[in-house]
């Protein structure tokens, strides 16, 4: 084989898998949101999900593209595990199109109905029509449709060139006897791993198997072992999709895996162990790109059969290798709470809702805790740790959120109805603060990457401010998961003074800039810094005034917060004077002339 035939066959292969992702692409944004849409949402049984996946990866032609949105559904908690594992034995199945898809490009001929049916024909039409649409439509439905068929006829003419570049190896022996190589099962199943590893894509292996086949020197001894281990290496890309991902995305992307796996092994096993015994005499059979697609298409479908009934096993071995921390469970017992059964009863279900919130306030908390000790002690994997538990928080926003939304449609009492407004108010409040837990984090990680350090008074500045949101971080979740009125009381107070201090604390940064004690880079840090603690503050209050206005017949929120700040309002100012005792900044300068 020349240095040409070898460009040629690079050339097909490079062009295969161009038109491979423009044709999916093309057809995943002419779909939109639906094929999304329609994944998580009709996906309550089994049989649905391996129907779905198998439809809607037929239309994409990507089992790895499928498996990667189930991943991430999955890891946002918007679909449970079980439920993912439908979809991925289905997708394993609608994979197998691609390769009849390919088939089409061996029809030829040269006269009448078969020269129309040719490759060169139809790649050709359709190739006209999808330039046509791509260049001249405004809309960008027809273009995406443009770049669908642009794409399929790219994908058939690097079928052709690969075909043709392969085809001379028909009569070289030295290729002849390598592919014989490759009717000992464990040297087929190594390669057909490695093979899909590396182009990351099952169909592309199927096709250039496909290509191969024309030169008439692959037997079905040859084909079967590499087909089961194409299976196993398009797991590699669903692999690589689940860094970063929470334990269920990196459980359903092992799922996949393991799918493959068992499918691989207990085919392989049956059919040689079988083999050894019946000496089937179909092994020498010559493969053509139609049987390579059959071969294809039965081995999924079998493996789907095979393993349907052990879901739930399935299951249950992935939470074995991925086990759950206590924190984990603590989440998921949260989680649990929601039971569509107490939405009858609205007095009960408010309760779950509030016990589950109780949950999602202590870990906005301590996000925020997380973030504020980055600026000490930062390293990457506290920092990622933020991002990963600010995504757990919106979950809880979510899950409470619909529950609640889903009990205003029953029949309450005005009470009740009037708790479950506060509740999806503060629901807001505890998100908004995970959401600052993210932007202290990112503040930390500018700090720590720039090289950035604050003056010594200002680093001390920000320590006594910190104390002051730790304290009514602690004030306010502890009010509101213990119902106390008493303590709620205590976050105005403290609220007034964050924000006094947070003003004065930018005056005292502009005048250290003017003096050259801090450069501009520091402060824009710093005052985001103070612009994230007021506003942490300023959550804390809503929370607290919800808390006050559900224990009260009468309450005018504006009211409240106007009156607690009158002078003569005697409890808010022996609590202020308390606080502003407790966080006085003035003492660093004292210290300072003290030594």
């Amino acid at each position: 084989m020349g240095i040409t035939s070898i460009l040629s066959l690079l050339s097909g292969v490079a062009l295969f898998l161009f038109g491979m992702s423009l044709m999916g692409d093309g057809l995943k944004k002419a779909a939109g949101e639906k094929l999304e849409l329609i994944l998580y949402k009709l996906t309550n049984t089994p049989i649905k999900g391996v129907l779905l996946g198998t439809a809607v990866t037929a239309i994409i032609q990507s089992s790895s593209a499928t498996t990667v949105m189930v991943v991430g559904f999955v890891n946002s908690g918007m679909m449970k595990v079980s439920q993912a594992i439908g979809i991925i034995m289905g997708a394993n199945i609608g994979t197998s199109i691609t390769g009849w898809i390919l088939c089409l490009s061996y029809i030829e001929g040269s006269s009448g109905i078969a020269q129309l049916l040719s490759t060169t024909t139809i790649s050709a039409v359709v190739s006209i029509i999808g330039i046509l649409f791509k260049m001249m439509s405004k809309k960008s439905t027809y273009k995406n449709v443009g770049d669908i068929m642009l794409g399929f006829s790219i994908l058939m003419f690097g079928m052709q060139s690969m075909s043709g570049a392969v085809s001379p190896l028909r009569e070289n022996p030295h290729f002849v006897n390598m592919l014989t190589m490759f009717s000992n099962p464990f040297m087929g199943i190594l390669v057909g791993i490695a093979f899909t590893a590396v182009l990351q894509s099952a169909s592309a292996s199927i096709g250039i198997l496909q290509a191969l086949s024309v030169t008439g020197a692959v037997s079905f001894a040859s084909a079967f072992p590499i087909t089961l281990g194409i299976g196993v290496g398009a797991a590699c890309p669903v692999l690589l999709s689940s860094i970063g991902t929470n334990k269920n995305g990196k459980r359903t992307a092992l799922i996949y895996l393991m799918y493959d796996l068992f499918g691989m092994i207990f085919c392989a096993v049956a059919f040689y162990f079988v083999n050894a015994f019946v000496q089937f005499d179909f092994m020498g059979v010559t493969m053509s790109p139609i049987s390579i697609a059959l071969l294809n298409t039965a081995y999924r479908m079998i493996t789907a059969v095979i393993l349907f009934p052990f879901i739930k096993q399935i299951e249950k071995i992935v939470f074995r290798l991925i086990k759950d921390t206590a924190e984990d469970r603590e989440e998921q017992a949260d989680f649990d709470l929601l039971e569509e059964r107490f939405l009858n009863y609205p007095a009960l279900a408010i309760g779950q809702s509030h016990t589950a919130m109780n949950g999602m306030a202590r870990k906005a908390k301590k996000n925020i805790l997380r973030a504020m000790g980055l600026f000490a002690n930062y390293s990457e994997e506290r920092y990622s740790k933020v991002q990963d538990k600010e995504n757990l928080i919106d979950k809880y926003e979510d899950k409470v959120g619909s529950y609640l939304v889903q009990l205003t449609g029953r029949a309450m009492t005005e009470t009740q109805s009037k708790q479950v407004s506060i509740l999806l108010h503060t629901i807001s409040d505890f998100e908004r603060l995970g959401d600052h837990a993210v932007n202290l984090s990112r503040s930390a990680n500018e700090l720590y990457e720039k090289k950035i350090a604050f003056s010594d008074e200002a680093t001390y500045e920000l320590s006594i401010l910190s104390g002051a949101v730790k304290e009514i971080l602690d004030i306010t979740v502890n009010a509101f998961s213990n119902d106390d009125v008493d303590a709620a009381k205590m976050v105005e107070p403290l609220r007034e003074l964050i924000n006094v201090l947070c003003n004065e604390l930018k005056s005292r940064h502009i005048v250290r800039l003017r003096n050259g004690k801090c450069e501009m880079k520091q402060g824009f840090a710093f005052n985001n810094i103070l612009t994230d603690f007021e506003r942490i503050g300023a959550h804390c209050s809503n929370v607290a005034v919800a808390l006050l206005e559900s224990e009260a017949k009468d309450f005018d929120t504006h009211e409240y917060q106007k009156s607690i700040r009158e002078v003569n309002n005697e409890m808010f100012t022996e609590l202020y004077e308390m606080y502003e005792m407790k966080y006085n900044i003035g003492r660093y300068k004292k210290a300072k002339k003290g030594k």
